[in-house]
């Protein structure tokens, strides 16, 4: 049989409690000045650990100085037992629940730098979180003694039937996988549905795209469809992309002067505007003789799809100002209308009708 707590037994065991409280105390406040000095570098990821370590760490010495202070006790063996099992759990626990805060978070960081945008692809996040959490509880049922093996045989029969249930879910879910692994579309990438939709990425996750349109109007799209349908992405390869603008002047107008001021005011917005492509090389391509103008197209360059209207904006002002400046004129549509009087006008009759004898 085992003895009976003394004074010593007690005064030892709540000493190694107090150094494991003492040191989760002192670990947290050095982790939080760690933190502040992780916010300083670039790579966000060392932010998600130090956070994370915030939590596991001082959990972890308190249980290991719960621990101390239960070998420092004369307990039977069945309690001394009870005991370590239950303190292992409560680690594992902590442990799962923090390598899932991390590993979920260097995987969001991954993903913004990726994208090299705020917002992140939630699906690959929540699987890992799913994925991380479910290794931790077969940990925790192999430590409390009981098998797995008949869990996994269940878990493998249901899985087959659920699978047959959730056919629809499963369908958008491995085509948000496929999406994004095959980096077709990103967060942050404006793309164009041949259904008409179009908008900013906002984030894929286990079943929709959430697009944003330029009004913040949100569109939910579904994974499968999304993947199904002819769609445009206006980000990829890059995000530069070059818009035309229609324009025309009178046949009374000397080309040579009209390409060299337009290619002017192309260099001017590109350099002065946002959004605008400095490096750009301005081009006017004349193309077609039409009623009352020669027509011909600009190419502008812009930094991104949504920049285009305002460089647009600003180039159609600044060439009409200096259009007028250098007297070039832009012809209005010019229509020829033919009024005739009542009794001018000739009825035909019928064939085989002839005019009444008078």
């Amino acid at each position: 049989m085992n003895r009976a707590f003394t004074l010593h037994d007690m005064m030892v065991a709540g000493a190694a409690l107090a150094i494991g409280i003492a040191a989760a105390v002192l670990l947290r406040v050095a982790l939080r000045w760690l933190g502040k000095h992780a916010l300083r570098t670039r790579w966000s990821g060392d932010d998600v650990i130090v956070d994370a370590l915030r939590t596991v760490v001082p959990w972890a010495a308190i249980t290991a100085g719960m621990a101390a202070a239960a070998a420092a006790l004369p307990l039977t063996q069945s309690v001394g037992h009870t005991v370590n099992r239950t303190l292992t759990v409560l680690l594992i626990l902590v442990v799962t629940l923090t390598a899932a805060r991390v590993i979920t978070g260097l995987v969001k960081t991954l993903a913004q730098s990726r994208s090299g945008v705020a917002g992140s692809a939630t699906i690959f996040a929540n699987i890992t979180r799913i994925v991380v959490l479910a290794m931790g509880f077969l940990v925790v049922l192999q430590t409390l003694g009981i098998s797995i093996a008949p869990l996994l045989t269940a878990l493998g029969v249901g899985g087959l039937a659920v699978a047959l249930a959730l056919q629809d879910t499963l369908a958008n879910l491995f085509a948000g996988v496929h999406i994004l692994a095959s980096k077709t579309v990103q967060p942050g990438d404006y793309i164009r549905l041949s259904s008409g939709e179009e908008g900013y990425v906002v984030d894929v996750n286990w079943r929709n795209t959430v697009v944003r349109q330029l009004s913040n109007n949100l569109v939910i799209i579904s994974n499968r469809q999304l993947a199904d349908t002819n769609m445009t992405n206006f980000s990829r390869p890059e995000q530069k992309l070059s818009i035309l603008v229609q324009v025309g002047v009178g046949y009374d107008s000397d080309l040579e002067h009209v390409e060299r001021v337009t290619t002017e005011v192309v260099e001017s917005v590109m350099t002065d505007i946002t959004g605008g492509v400095p490096d750009h090389e301005p081009a006017v391509r004349f193309h077609t003789f039409g009623d009352s103008r020669i027509s011909f197209t600009v190419i502008l360059g812009v930094g991104e799809f949504s920049d285009q209207y305002r460089i647009k904006h600003e180039f159609i002002k600044r060439l009409h100002q200096r259009y007028r400046a250098e007297g070039i004129r832009i012809p209005s549509p010019a229509r020829t209308v033919a009024l005739q009087k009542p009794e001018e006008i000739a009825i035909p009759h019928p064939r085989g009708v002839s005019d009444p004898v008078p």
